[in-house]
């Protein structure tokens, strides 16, 4: 028989293993006004005010909008869709490519279904629904990296596994549908995503006709949403913020550095070609790895993954591979040996180039009533999205962050907090 005193320990310790595992936090107020956070991946800012957005340019006009929004590094779509949500930079909350490898864990890509639903993959990171509902808050996801996985044991309240191509008046009426629930059940915090720009840019060419179609049926959908919101008299009573992930570059077959002219055969497990190039090497094999690589090459550089730019705040992960390079914009780094396996054209825009290069540049614009009226802010990093998203919603700042509160406070409308 156990002793009284030895049960009641077991039982206290049992209460305070599920009250952690829960991460039940100081309930926050229902905030005033929900949130819908919407990604537009891969549009530039420089994409507004040409006529194919009059959705968008009507609300940056009514509310705030960034002259840009610089992405982190590196400028790939999941690893700063991720820091939107987290607020931290890549190097931090873990997802540093759209593929990448860990010691213990294995291989991710964003094809690998798997992978992308472990939320060992995400948990370097606290995502804003986690946040909310650590809260008491409820939260709703119509796409966004990171969602489809029980990161830290919890999903969104709704979130959906991603479908592509799924028609975008499809995911707008979805959000509306959320927004007609009963109070009690309405999502204070919403996502939206739609990728239809990012992949016209990437087949075609960011500045080509079927770039600027696609980014008018996304807007087309945007105002979609804003007349729904009219329609239910929420027009006044939701925050809309609009964001990309990065912009787009023209690139060309022609410009291209092929890694079998520079590698030794054997060298390296090739962890990601693309814009960069991570590399970790064989056994016994790091000399001619760094000698053959190392430093700059045309239409590259290469470094030890503790030795890249410091302005890049990348390379310190367990993720980040020991010998990564970067590609000139407009330049990619590529295997002679892929490309003539692969069935598809060559792309003729990508990203994932320098952050300092404005056309890697993000969109941002917000409107609602936490949000300042006419605004026009100069280019920030995006690290300093989620906290406004947090004052947005009446939750406290994160003890772990990168983005600074002060910088878009000028953002907020004078009564948010």
């Amino acid at each position: 028989m156990t002793p009284f005193p030895t049960r009641l320990a077991a039982l206290l310790a049992a209460l305070l293993l599920a009250a952690c595992a829960r991460d039940v936090r100081e309930p926050a107020p229902a905030p005033a006004h929900p949130v819908l956070l919407v990604s537009i991946d891969g549009a530039h800012p420089g994409s507004l005010f040409r006529g194919d957005t009059p959705n968008l340019d009507a609300l940056a006009r009514r509310g705030t909008r960034a002259e840009g929004m610089r992405p982190s590094y590196p400028s790939l779509t999941f690893p700063n869709h991720y820091t939107l949500v987290t607020g931290l930079r890549p190097d931090r909350h873990g997802i540093i490519d759209n593929r990448m490898s860990d010691p213990e864990l294995g291989g991710f890509s964003m094809q690998d279904r798997t992978a992308v639903g472990d939320g060992r993959w995400w948990s370097d990171g606290e995502p804003l629904w986690v946040t909310a509902q650590a809260h008491g808050l409820r939260s709703a996801t119509m796409f966004w990296p990171g969602s489809e996985a029980a990161v830290r044991g919890v999903r969104p309240g709704r979130w959906f596994p991603f479908e592509y191509g799924l028609p975008e008046a499809q995911r707008v009426a979805t959000v509306l549908g959320w927004l007609d629930l009963p109070a009690a059940r309405r999502p204070h915090l919403m996502t939206l995503y739609f990728e239809r720009v990012d992949t016209a840019g990437h087949v075609f060419g960011p500045g080509s006709a079927q770039a600027r179609a696609a980014l008018a049926t996304v807007d087309a959908a945007i105002g979609e949403l804003v007349a729904g919101l009219e329609a239910r008299g929420l027009r006044e009573r939701v925050n809309l913020v609009v964001v990309s992930d990065h912009g787009m570059a023209d690139i060309h077959p022609d410009r291209t550095v092929f890694v079998e002219d520079l590698l030794p055969a054997g060298a390296a497990e090739v962890v990601h070609l693309g814009s960069q190039a991570g590399f970790n090497p064989r056994p016994g094999k790091r000399a001619a790895l760094e000698a053959a690589l190392l430093g700059r090459r045309d239409h590259m550089e290469c470094w030890r993954r503790e030795d890249l730019p410091e302005r890049w705040a990348f390379g310190s992960h367990r993720r980040v591979p020991a010998v990564y390079c970067q590609a000139d914009t407009g330049w990619r780094i590529e295997s002679r040996e892929r490309r003539a396996r692969s069935k598809a054209p060559p792309h003729l825009g990508a990203h994932g180039f320098d952050p300092a290069d404005p056309r890697m540049q993000a969109l941002f614009l917000a409107d609602g009533p936490g949000i300042a009226d006419a605004t026009t802010l100069p280019v920030f990093d995006n690290v300093h999205v989620h906290p406004l998203l947090l004052a947005l919603l009446g939750l406290p700042p994160m003890p772990r962050t990168d983005g600074d509160p002060a910088v878009l406070r000028p953002a907020l409308s004078a009564g948010t907090p």
